[in-house]
Order: C-alpha cells, then sequence, then structure tokens
C-alpha cells in the first residue's frame, strides 16, 4: 500500500468550472447540469506561445495551475506525471488530412503539438520547471496509470508529485472509430507527508484481479465518468468533495484494479 497527501485539487469538465465551484455538486448537495466545456485561454505562456497552443494543454495547464495555487506550493519545484488517452486530437487530425493530400508538408508547430509530451513541455515553459515529468497514456485506464504512477513517484521520490489527467473528443472521423464523451480534465497534488493545506490521506493498493469500479450515483456524472477516461476518478472526487472516510475500486486494465482509501486531514 501507498500513501500520500492530496495537497491541492483542479478540475474542468462539463458543467464543473473549477474545484470550488464543483465541490457541492460532485458531494450531492446541488444538482449537477451538464454544459459545454469552456477551455480558458490562459496567461501562463507567453503570447507567442499561448497562440501555438491547442487546446488539450490550455485544459491540462488550467488544472494544472489550480492545483498547484490550492496547494500554495511553487508550480517549478513540482514533478509532474501527464496522462492522457487521446493526446492533442486535433492536431492529429489536421496531420492526416495532410498527410492524405498530393503535398505533405506538415508545419513544424503542428509536429511538436502533435506529440504525447507536448503538454508537459507547455507546461515546463509556462511555470520555468527544470523538475522532472513523466507522460503517459493508457487507454480507457489512463487515470489509474496516471495515479500510481504519481504516488509511486511521491512515496519513492520523497517529493510532491502533480498528476495532471485530461482529454478532449477527437475530431470526425477519428471520434467514430475512438469516441471520448467530453472535455475533462483534473489535477491532484500529491505530497508524500501533510502539508498545511492538506485535504486528505490517500493510501493506493494495485490488485491484480478484475473488480467492479465505483460508480458515480448521479447518472449524468456516471455517463461522464465512462465516457471520458480521465473522468474515472469522479469517484475519488466525489469522495474528497464530501470530505469523509471512503474506500473505492477505480478499475485498471482488464486483470486489475486500484483499491483507493481516502481520510479526510
Amino acid at each position: 500500500m501507498i500513501r500520500a497527501f492530496v495537497d491541492g485539487i483542479g478540475l474542468l469538465g462539463p458543467g464543473l468550472t473549477g474545484w470550488c465551484q464543483s465541490r457541492s455538486v460532485l458531494a450531492g448537495a446541488e444538482a449537477y447540469r451538464a454544459a459545454p466545456t469552456v477551455v480558458p485561454a490562459g496567461d501562463l505562456l507567453p503570447p507567442a506561445e499561448r497562440r501555438r497552443t491547442p487546446n488539450s494543454v490550455k485544459l491540462a495547464l488550467a488544472v494544472a495551475h489550480e492545483a498547484l495555487e490550492a496547494s500554495g506550493r511553487s508550480p517549478d519545484s513540482v514533478a509532474t506525471v501527464f496522462t492522457t488517452s487521446s493526446g492533442n486530437g486535433d492536431t492529429l487530425h489536421q496531420l492526416c488530412e495532410t498527410l492524405a493530400r498530393r503535398e505533405r508538408d506538415v508545419s513544424p508547430t503542428q509536429f511538436h503539438n502533435s506529440v504525447h509530451n507536448a503538454a508537459a513541455g507547455y507546461w515546463g515553459i509556462a511555470v520555468r520547471s527544470r523538475e522532472a515529468s513523466t507522460s503517459l497514456c493508457g487507454h480507457d485506464w489512463s487515470f489509474a496509470a496516471g495515479l500510481l504512477e504519481s504516488m509511486v513517484r511521491a512515496a519513492m521520490e520523497d517529493r510532491p508529485v502533480a498528476l495532471v489527467a485530461y482529454d478532449l473528443p477527437y475530431p470526425e472521423p477519428l471520434h467514430s472509430v475512438r469516441a471520448i464523451a467530453a472535455t475533462f480534465g483534473l489535477s491532484l497534488l500529491l505530497a508524500p507527508e501533510a502539508g498545511a493545506r492538506a485535504v486528505a490521506a490517500i493510501d493506493i493498493e494495485l490488485v491484480p484481479e478484475k473488480a467492479a469500479a465505483t460508480c458515480m450515483m448521479d447518472p449524468a456524472l456516471e455517463i461522464l465518468r465512462l465516457g471520458t477516461p480521465p473522468a474515472r476518478g469522479l469517484p475519488l472526487l466525489a469522495a474528497l468533495a464530501k470530505g469523509v472516510a471512503a474506500s473505492m475500486t477505480i478499475d485498471y486494465l482488464s486483470t486489475a484494479h486500484l483499491r483507493v482509501t481516502l481520510n479526510p486531514c
């Protein structure tokens, strides 16, 4: 079993406009009302970089920044784990269109935005961080893969780690092959020791057997959880919003799951 402490949370999704604004909804005290996710332009990057930044990166930076601000930690001193199933779907679509034409000239901006660690690179530029960063992909289980990686790094390296999980729908025709339901991102600042702003202690254990995942009680939020890879973390956010001790199962691959226990600080 691995333990860490949640020092900060970031959230952006359909009808979920930030952690503070969404806590009452996730706790069940207020009805959930879905609405299109509005990804802010953000002001972390210089203007020249901001113009080249795809929405996937803007989403990742927005939730990461919210979690870091809530933790009170300096962004340039925190290691990061970025996890996403789809990466930058818009750029991949543009590249496919370009390669299908007679003239196959790919712009340098398109190329560097297409790589899976683009968000990590932009984050380093935005906050002037030279700390280590890992970029992961685990299909529908990308959130679980990122949570496990972040927890292990926080424990083994004895340092705070920011987990950033995000995804956006692909444009057609890619969407018909790999359907992602919504634009959604979340971030957790995980620390090996409880800080002054710690919200809860989190313990996880990798169990090598299949188990039913913990669901959301609200049907609309459950559809969001099932249809968007990073939203598999919604039961964890709901427990954090309620501020009570809780245990849950997060599915991971086809032969394992994560057993997660939360205890409020």
